[in-house]
């Protein structure tokens, strides 16, 4: 049986030679619909393109994509810098590409990668995954998802719903019954670590128990969350929780701006365990994301070493972190 080629694709999708092209290496360029229906010919008849053909028998290219929403989200970041600290001198390059937008479940980019046959396997930090793009991947590309899951894929991720349950546990360990969760306008179109993370604290203080105030993603939205809470007359709070450590950090700086002491008044909690969280005492919970960086990288070599081996999904573990900004039990 003859070697499909880029013609065939070509002729079943009805585009020109260079529609194909294209959609392997410039994806963004052409309509959706016209890079769904090439790619699903080329999944269809099972085309790999020639480079890709000749390199399988030198077992592999020896380069890995990492796809992730780096622009707006930075813990993402701090992900790639566990990749990268795993990565380190073996030969290996790493292809990093942006999907700026994560609400685009299927970005041109993610759909490409399996069919164009550049790498030998992907790490997808985050960006969920439609059934179309889902099964490509999962039949024609080894991918390690970060943070994101898919039925027939190894995932590493940890349970944010624990992460407020944490911290809701804790702060009920101290006294509090009245607390303002500070959120943010998510694009996410799943749920996403902060629902999750609201959900667990008040699955232990009641929904009752917690105060949702969401604002626009930015340097100001911890400061713009205390001023509208604040502004809203509400039953006062003993104690926020920012969606993420500088949104913590930006209500704590707020509080204080208006005379109230932290955590005399008011005690802060956040998440992630930023550095900056640290050097500012800001209690908070870990996320290991550099360990699931270099985790993720781990298991997929495994999977390149050793294809077809069931592969586990892990869940790394939370830990709360108690600093400066919450203090000793409320006084009853």
């Amino acid at each position: 049986m003859k070697d499909v080629t880029i013609y065939d694709v070509a002729e079943r999708a009805q585009v020109s030679i260079s529609t194909v092209s294209l959609a392997l290496n410039h994806p963004a360029r052409l309509k959706r619909s016209t890079l769904d229906r090439v790619l699903q010919v080329a999944d269809d008849l099972g085309f790999v393109p020639k480079e890709r053909a000749v390199v399988r028998a030198r077992k592999g290219v020896h380069r890995i994509a990492a796809v992730a929403p780096f622009t707006s989200y930075a813990s993402f970041s701090r992900r790639l810098a566990g990749v990268f600290d795993e990565l380190g001198d073996r030969g290996e390059q790493l292809i990093v590409s942006d999907c700026a937008d994560i609400a685009v479940s299927a970005s041109p980019v993610l759909a490409s990668i399996p069919v164009r046959g550049h790498v030998d396997g992907l790490l997808n930090l985050g960006v969920p995954l439609d059934e179309k793009i889902g099964e490509r991947l999962r039949q024609r590309l080894p991918t390690v998802l970060l943070d994101t899951r898919y039925p027939g894929l190894p995932d590493i991720s940890v349970d944010d719903h624990l992460g407020g349950r944490l911290v809701g546990e804790y702060l009920a360990g101290l006294g509090h019954r009245k607390v303002a969760f500070l959120n943010e306008v998510e694009t996410y179109p799943f749920e996403s670590p902060p629902v999750l993370r609201l959900a667990g604290l008040r699955s232990v203080l009641g929904s009752d128990a917690v105060v949702e105030i969401t604002v626009p993603r930015g340097t100001s939205a911890g400061a713009e969350a205390v001023a509208q809470l604040l502004a809203d007359g509400a039953s006062p709070v003993t104690a926020v929780v920012g969606c993420r450590d500088l949104v913590a950090l930006g209500a704590l700086a707020e509080l204080r701006a208006r005379g109230l002491s932290v955590p005399g008044d008011v005690s802060v909690v956040g998440f992630d365990d930023d550095p900056v969280a640290e050097a500012l005492g800001l209690t908070t919970v870990r996320h290991p994301f550099e360990e699931s960086g270099r985790l993720a990288l781990r298991t997929l070599r495994r999977m390149l070493a050793a294809p077809g081996e069931p592969i586990a999904s892990r869940r790394l573990p939370l830990t709360l972190v108690p600093r400066a900004t919450t203090g000793p039990a409320l006084v009853a």
